[in-house]
Formats: C-alpha cells, structure tokens, sequence
C-alpha cells in the first residue's frame, strides 16, 4: 500500500510546529519529498544486491529479499518501443518531462518477430562484428541480438516488413512519480489540502513511511536552518537503519 501524501505532510509540520522551529511550505514538500522518495527507490537496488547473496531464509514474511523484490513491483513495466528505421527503436518515454525516457533500469527487451518473442541478446559492436561473421552464431528472428546505446536498440536481423510499434518489446523499471501534496488558500493566507487537485501519494509502499518522515524531517532543518532538527533527525535514521539491518 502507497504512502498517504497527506499524512506525512501534516505529520511532518507537526513536529516541527509543537517545537514551533519553522513551517515547511508546500513546494518546498513536495520538492523535498519526491527527492526523499527517489533516495529511498534507488536503496532498493544496493539492498538488493547484498541480500542476494546472503543465505535466504525459509521462515515466511522474513525474508529481506523477497521484501525488496515486493517493494519492485509497482516500477516494474512493459512497453512497446517506437520503430525510427527498419531495425531501430527508441525506447518508452514517459509524458513528464515531456519526451524523456520512461525506462530507469533495463531489465530485458524482446523481438516480437521471432517464435515465443525470444529476448534480444545486448551485445558491443565489437561482438557484434564478431557474431555475425559465423553462419552458426548469425542472428535470426529467433536467436536476434541488439546494440543499445543512446536510449535506442538497433535489432539484427532487421524487420523485412514496414517496421511497427510493436516490433519490440521494452521489460523495465520506471522511476516513481512526483510527489504532489495540491492544496487551496484560505482567507487567511493558510495552505489547505485540496482532494480535487491532482495529489500523487508516495509509490514507495508504506512500510517506509517512517523513513520517509524521519528523511524529510532531516531536509527540513536545512531549509528552515535548524541544525537542531537535522540532528535528531540523522540521529533516528541511523538509529532506524541499525535496527533494520540487525
């Protein structure tokens, strides 16, 4: 389950204004939250790693790894690519920025042409040189190979047809989206928490929310310049982060 936008923002300005040590305004929220969130997702990856090659354990719900892996699956997505030439295709892009490149992490990519839509095989140019001068290693539509680079895969063996969308096939992890807290004024200037406003809830899920409030709390001493505040933060982050990895 996402991590309620909302919750954090009025958690957050509630420990700061019951030691009434400053306010954190909406924007710089939401600017600090999505980077606490980025900061967060990209743990994920290093956790990861270093879990994998632990023993795992057979005790249900306490294994770290299969934990990390849940925590995936929401980023996890497939996307046809666009076809730019006969054997060239632009990855997904994503609509915010407009154009940019919706795959964060390449996991696989698949050619639709050949049987099963078999995995294209990412190999360098010097490889590549090197595959294609054997009739035994030559690329099919059922065995292909790719040169990726630039955000683009150039297929070998090419489409014989027009390429299509559909050629091929993207396998990634996007990043999570903006943090959005939207709001309205009122009379008095206040900042009020508007539900027919676009909001975006973290993507994290909410077994984290109090690392995200405590991260959050630890960029919020720096805007408001209290030392203090980011102090006891760091001092709960590590303290949090002892104990999880106990």
């Amino acid at each position: 389950m996402a991590i309620n936008v909302n919750t954090v923002y009025t958690t957050v300005l509630s420990i700061l204004n019951k030691e009434q040590r400053g306010y954190l305004t909406p924007y710089e929220f939401n600017q600090i939250a999505t980077q606490v969130q980025l900061e967060i997702f990209e743990s994920f990856f290093e956790d990861y790693n270093q879990y994998i090659r632990m023993p795992k354990t057979s005790v249900e719900f306490a294994s770290r790894m299969d934990h990390i892996r849940e925590e995936f699956q929401v980023f996890i997505e497939s996307n046809f690519a666009s076809a730019v030439a006969s054997n060239v295709y632009t990855q997904p892009i994503t609509g915010t920025p407009s154009n940019a490149s919706a795959v964060h992490r390449l996991g696989s990519v698949n050619y639709n042409l050949g049987k099963n839509n078999p995995e294209i095989q990412l190999v360098g140019r010097r490889e590549y040189t090197q595959q294609t001068l054997s009739p035994l290693t030559k690329p099919t539509t059922n065995f292909p190979i790719g040169i990726y680079t630039n955000n683009k895969i150039t297929v070998y063996p090419a489409s014989t047809g027009t390429p299509n969308v559909s050629d091929v096939t993207f396998n990634y992890i996007r990043k999570p989206l903006d943090v959005v807290w939207n709001f309205t004024t009122g009379t008095l200037g206040q900042y009020i928490h508007s539900t027919n406003s676009p909001n975006q809830n973290f993507e994290i899920s909410d077994s984290q929310q109090a690392d995200v409030i405590i991260a959050i709390l630890k960029y919020a001493g720096v805007v408001i310049r209290d030392p203090q505040i980011v102090q006891s933060a760091s001092s709960l982050e590590a303290a949090n982060q002892a104990n999880t990895k106990r």
